[in-house]
């Protein structure tokens, strides 16, 4: 039996791609499912719809499976309302060596007045992974624009917030308690 070369088997660096070769855009109907009693769009719903359309730029750019890994800081800015088009952009921000962090912009318009309003922003963390779910290399990220440079710096600067608050976290576990203070998951 001939047994394949380990090397060969390992796939090429994967070609850097552009913001624009990824961006994707998704446009949902409000009905009164997706709705509160006030007729708002719930926000667990939109939610929804951000981490569907930040997934589709993440496999546009990655060309592989995705699995959201956080969702990084969401505004709601106003509420969308029964009968509203709910228009959702994302757009790729900046690729790491195995993740990608994906913007989305989200709007909303009444097709009736002809209003068109940014309703929602929110910024994602994608990793990219093989079949067996091991995290798998990503193509780099070449910003073209003003506007992509500085959404690829901010990208960065939110990736070293992060980890410097998950560095916290773990500090945190490692202090004792003092008697009497409650700590999640002991009581």
């Amino acid at each position: 039996m001939i047994e394949a070369d380990p090397i060969a088997a390992c796939p090429a660096e994967p070609a850097a791609r552009t913001v624009s070769e990824s961006q994707s855009e998704m446009t949902e109907l409000i009905l009164p499912n997706d709705t509160n009693t006030l007729g708002n769009l719930l926000g667990g719903r939109l939610m929804h719809f951000i981490d569907l359309v930040g997934a589709m730029a993440a496999y546009r750019h990655t060309r592989t499976h995705v699995v959201t890994a956080a969702m990084d800081h969401i505004d709601f800015i106003q509420p969308v309302h029964v009968g509203d088009l709910l228009i959702l952009k994302s757009s790729v921000n900046r690729a790491f060596s195995k993740s990608v962090e994906v913007g989305v912009k989200v709007f909303a318009e009444h097709t009736q007045a002809g209003e068109y309003r940014h309703v929602a922003s929110a910024y994602l963390v994608f990793v990219a992974i093989d079949p067996s779910g091991h995290p798998v290399p990503v193509p780099q990220l070449v910003p073209e624009t003003e506007d992509e440079r500085r959404r690829y710096e901010g990208a960065q600067r939110r990736r070293e917030n992060r980890e410097a608050e998950s560095e916290r976290r773990k500090r945190a576990k490692l202090v004792p308690a003092s008697p009497g203070s409650v700590r999640p998951g002991k009581g």
